[in-house]
């Protein structure tokens, strides 16, 4: 199966679309009390009380894709937003000696003070369990190509087991 989403383009000079809190129904409640005192504590905890079931019970739409998820994390990572190590535990295999080399590179660094944002992405369903996505990066008039693959773990967890880039790839050695 064959999937490509396609993200809304940012324009220069306008604010972000508003991420809504799926955990508060409609706005934040209010601090004090309508007579114009201090809500009690007890008050409190049945506010708190009362929002639980929907906080166990957000739609899982409002939840981010495994793809969408990775692709901005190794985004932050091969644009130097974010440490390499910070996606130890997200990579299995050579993932991740491939990805410290890849921001070692730098091939995604801010360009002329345009950070890089994820065009489209799209993902291939190669064998149940495994996902091999692709996404396209701009930075300012520059477009480029990111390619990985994820894998579900017995554990119940996505990991990133390849990265790619257009350009040049990491000579492999033998282990």
């Amino acid at each position: 199966m064959n999937k490509v989403m396609t993200r809304t383009q940012r324009r220069p000079g306008t604010r972000p679309p508003v991420r809504h809190d799926t955990r508060r129904p409609g706005r934040t409640p209010a601090r004090t009390a309508p007579g114009g005192g201090r809500v009690s504590t007890a008050a409190r905890s049945t506010t708190a009380a009362a929002l639980l079931p929907e906080v166990l019970t957000a739609p899982t739409a409002q939840r981010p894709r495994p793809t969408d998820r990775f692709a901005d994390l190794l985004l932050a990572v091969l644009s130097g937003r974010r440490p390499v190590h910070s996606m130890l535990r997200h990579t299995a295999g050579r993932a991740y000696d491939e990805l410290a080399w890849l921001a070692e590179q730098g091939p995604l660094r801010t360009v002329h003070g345009t950070d890089p944002v994820i065009r489209d992405i799209g993902y291939y369903v190669a064998a149940p369990g495994a996902l091999e996505v692709f996404a396209r990066i701009g930075a300012g008039d520059r477009l480029s190509a990111m390619a990985f693959r994820l894998e579900h773990g017995p554990d119940h967890r996505w990991r990133c087991t390849a990265v790619e880039l257009g350009g040049p790839r990491r000579p492999h050695t033998d282990d």
